[in-house]
């Protein structure tokens, strides 16, 4: 579905210098890792997969962590984990503020050093904790992983994007060594459609975008989901929070009409409204990506 379709190309402008050098840094960090968590958001599992990041992986042992699990239902997970499944991946589920799914993570790293040390072991050599790196778009629950992981707050966690600038490790236990990472968006990103539900869930990191924009394309993106998976999405979630139907609009005329019924006419107040609702879980559990048939 074509949500970019009303919104001019790029609308969507970022690559702020900082993150041009983590990646570079990023790029030698990966050299001396043995494993890497990719972190995804699970209401944009597709978007917010960094298109690099095989490249960067190479040959080297992947684990893929699905974070905020919390915020779709169990139904649409489970059709995640078959999707996944199917493209021959095992995702790992978490609620990294909460503790979900951290011990498993733990395990599927450690996992992925075993045949590390036998390979050492084979060679001669002493055995050494598994380094893993931590990669995702800002914002995704990176740090809050490693907090859970470490079992005390050692990684500066914030709700704003991009908070993480340096490259560090983190002893996690005899066996697992961290590095935790700034998050990684591409340096350009030609597919607007992704760009757009990452401006939506704010795993963008500090790009320029226009709410309004955002907040119609959020609009427009659940009446289709309404419209074509029903049965796994809350029941008319906006009129639910706002007394106010969408389904007979369209996102920019919706966004007005929810300004003057709301907010006195005040657009952009309407529209930041409507994406912190989001973002904060008060529209309910909404997932923004269904796996492709």
């Amino acid at each position: 579905m074509a949500i970019t379709q009303n919104y001019k190309l790029n609308l969507i402008q970022w690559y702020p210098g900082h993150i041009a050098k983590a990646e570079k840094n990023l790029k030698e960090q990966l050299k001396r890792v043995d494993v890497v968590l990719e972190v995804r958001d699970a209401r944009i599992p597709l978007a917010t997969h960094h298109p690099q990041i095989s490249e960067w992986v190479g040959s080297k042992a992947r684990v893929l962590v699905i974070n905020r699990v919390d915020m779709i239902t169990p139904q649409v997970r489970s059709l995640w984990i078959d999707w996944f499944k199917r493209q021959g991946e095992v995702p790992y589920f978490t609620n990294a503020q909460h503790g979900k799914g951290i011990a498993e993570i733990m395990q599927a790293a450690q996992a992925a050093g075993v045949a590390l040390n036998q390979r050492r072991r084979d060679r001669g050599m002493l055995p050494r904790p598994v380094r893993a790196v931590v990669i995702g778009f800002p914002n995704v629950g990176k740090s809050a992983l490693i907090n859970r992981l470490l079992g005390k707050r050692v990684v500066e966690s914030a709700a704003r994007p991009g908070v993480t600038r340096q490259l560090r490790w983190v002893r996690i236990s005899e066996h697992l060594e961290l590095l935790d990472a700034p998050g990684v968006i591409p340096a350009r990103m030609e597919d607007q459609e992704a760009a757009l539900k990452l401006a939506i869930c704010d795993d963008i990191g500090e790009a320029s975008y226009d709410n309004q924009l955002v907040a119609a394309a959020l609009v427009d993106l659940l009446n289709y989901l309404e419209a074509v998976a029903p049965d796994l999405l809350p029941k008319k979630p906006l009129q639910s929070r706002y007394e106010l139907d969408s389904i007979s609009d369209t996102g920019d005329v919706y966004l007005h009409a929810l300004a003057e019924h709301r907010y006195k006419g005040d657009v952009e107040r309407a529209a930041r409204q409507l994406l912190t609702d989001f973002r904060k879980g008060l529209l309910g559990t909404l997932p923004l990506e269904l796996p492709p048939n």
